[in-house]
C-alpha cells in the first residue's frame, strides 16, 4: 500500500499524488508500487527493498542525493490469545525534496503520524520529521517494555496458583520478545550515534536536542530490556526448580504408598500359595495383622514428614 501525506497549515493531511515536501509511506508495497516511487523520485531500488528484508539490521547509508536510514521498529500482534512483541525494519529514505518510509507492517508508530495524533509535524522540515519519528519509535519501545513487565507479573501470579504449560510458554514468548528488543535497540543506538555526528543528514541546532532525547530514550529502553530479561530469566529458572521439586515430592509420596501397600500384598500372596505349615492358618487374622502393620508403618512415615 502506498499513501502520501503533507503538512497543510499546521495539520498533516493525506494527498493524492507526490508533491514537493511530502511524505511517501509505503506499507508492504508490491513491485508496481516500488517501481512507481523509485522512478518518480529517482531512488535506488536497493534502498527500498532493503527495508523489506525482515533480517535487515539497523544502519545508515548515503548515496548521491539520497540517504537511507534503517531502524528496527517494535510492533505487537496477537497469536492464539497471546500478545507477542517483535521488531521489523523501517526504512527512511531522505531526498532533497521528499521523505519516503518503507515498512512491512502498519505499526502503531507510523499510524500515529498518519492519523494526525502527533502534533507539530511538518513534512517540509525533513530533519525534524525524522527525529520526531525516531522519538516516537523509542517511546513505543518503552511502552511495550512496560506492557511486557505487567504481563509477566500477571503470569507469575497465575503460576503461583497452578503451574501449567500454557503460562510457562507465555513467559518463554515474553523472554524471546525481550531478546528481540534488546538486540534491535543496541543496533538502533549505534545508528543514532552515527546520525548525531551529522555526516549523513544535516542537523540543525534546534533539532539536535530532539536527537539527543531520542538517544536518551533508546538507552533507557536498552537498560529496561536488560533488567526485565534478567528478572524473567530468573523467574523461569525458579519455576523450573519448583516444578522439578514438586515432581520429586510426588515421586516420594508414590514410593511411600507403594511400600505400605506391598505389606498386605506380600502377606496375601503367601496365603494364596498351596503350601502347609504357614502360621495363623486362617486367612483373616493374617490379613488384619498385615493391614495393622501397614497402618503403623504409614503413621510412622507420616510423623517423619515422608508424605
Amino acid at each position: 500500500m502506498i499513501s502520501y501525506y503533507k503538512t497543510v497549515g499546521n495539520v498533516i493531511e493525506q494527498i493524492d499524488a507526490i508533491e514537493n515536501d511530502c511524505w511517501i509511506n509505503l506499507t508492504n508495497p508490491n513491485d508496481a508500487e516500488i517501481a512507481a516511487v523509485t522512478q518518480a523520485l529517482s531512488l535506488d531500488p536497493g534502498f527500498v527493498r532493503a527495508a523489506l528484508d525482515e533480517e535487515e539490521t539497523s544502519r545508515v547509508e548515503a548515496e548521491e542525493n539520497q540517504t537511507l536510514i534503517i531502524i528496527d521498529i517494535p510492533f505487537a500482534q496477537k497469536q492464539n490469545d497471546t500478545l507477542t512483541y517483535e521488531t521489523v525494519p523501517l526504512g527512511i529514505i531522505v531526498t532533497p525534496k521528499n521523505i519516503v518510509t518503507v515498512c512491512l507492517k502498519d505499526t502503531m508508530s507510523l499510524r500515529e503520524f498518519t492519523e494526525g495524533k502527533v502534533k507539530n509535524v511538518y513534512t517540509n522540515l525533513k530533519t525534524r520529521f525524522i527525529f520526531q519519528l525516531l522519538y516516537k519509535i523509542a517511546s513505543h519501545y518503552l511502552l511495550y517494555l512496560r506492557q511486557i513487565d505487567k504481563i509477566s507479573s500477571y503470569i507469575e501470579k497465575q503460576l503461583h496458583v497452578s503451574m501449567r504449560n500454557k503460562e510457562l510458554i507465555q513467559l518463554l514468548d515474553l523472554q524471546k520478545s525481550l531478546v528481540f528488543f534488546s538486540t534491535s535497540l543496541k543496533a538502533n543506538d549505534a545508528t543514532l550515534e552515527k546520525l548525531l555526528r551529522g555526516r549523513f543528514i544535516k542537523i540543525y541546532e534546534e533539532d539536535q536536542d530532539l536527537l539527543e532525547d531520542v538517544l536518551i530514550e533508546v538507552k533507557q529502553a536498552i537498560e529496561m530490556s536488560g533488567i526485565y530479561s534478567d528478572v524473567l530469566s530468573g523467574t523461569m529458572d525458579a519455576f523450573a526448580s519448583l516444578i522439578s521439586n514438586n515432581l520429586n515430592i510426588v515421586m516420594k509420596r508414590l514410593t511411600v504408598v507403594t511400600i505400605i501397600m506391598s505389606i498386605p500384598t506380600m502377606v496375601a500372596s503367601f496365603y494364596g500359595m498351596n503350601v502347609s505349615g504357614i502360621p495363623l492358618p486362617s486367612f483373616w487374622p493374617a490379613t488384619i495383622f498385615s493391614f495393622a502393620l501397614a497402618g503403623i508403618i504409614g503413621f510412622y512415615m507420616y510423623r517423619k514428614n515422608m508424605f
